[in-house]
């Protein structure tokens, strides 16, 4: 599969999905990445700085993450901006639905026994 069709990438891990999520709602720089996966999965999530910004440097090798030409700056230091390509979108949105595909099956099969996941 060439690597701009969004299947090649998935399976995502969790952390790369997370990364993903959080730079859809807005370009973001790594600390803020790192927040805003530790608030919307309650601190279920928390990667420790260097797996966060190795993962963020993979992302942006493979395509899926662009960083803003001007970097920012925050409290006298430059930080690097990053924001979704638009095969970022496509990939996020293909592990959203081979994840609803599976909680789908998981629920046809009784697999949460009246309970939501």
């Amino acid at each position: 599969m060439p690597l701009s069709d969004p299947d090649a990438f998935l399976p995502l891990t969790p952390v790369t999905f997370e990364i993903l999520l959080a730079v859809a709602e807005a370009p973001r720089h790594g600390y803020d990445v790192m927040l805003a996966v530790e608030r919307r999965t309650k601190g279920r999530i928390n990667p420790n700085p260097g797996t966060l910004y190795r993962a963020l440097d993979r992302l942006v090798r493979q395509g899926l993450l662009e960083v803003t030409d001007e970097p920012v700056v925050e409290r006298g230091e430059p930080r690097r901006v990053f924001h979704l390509s638009s095969l970022g979108e496509r990939v996020a949105a293909a592990e959203a639905e081979r994840m609803a595909d599976q909680i789908g099956a998981a629920r046809a099969r009784g697999a949460f026994r009246g309970r939501e996941p």
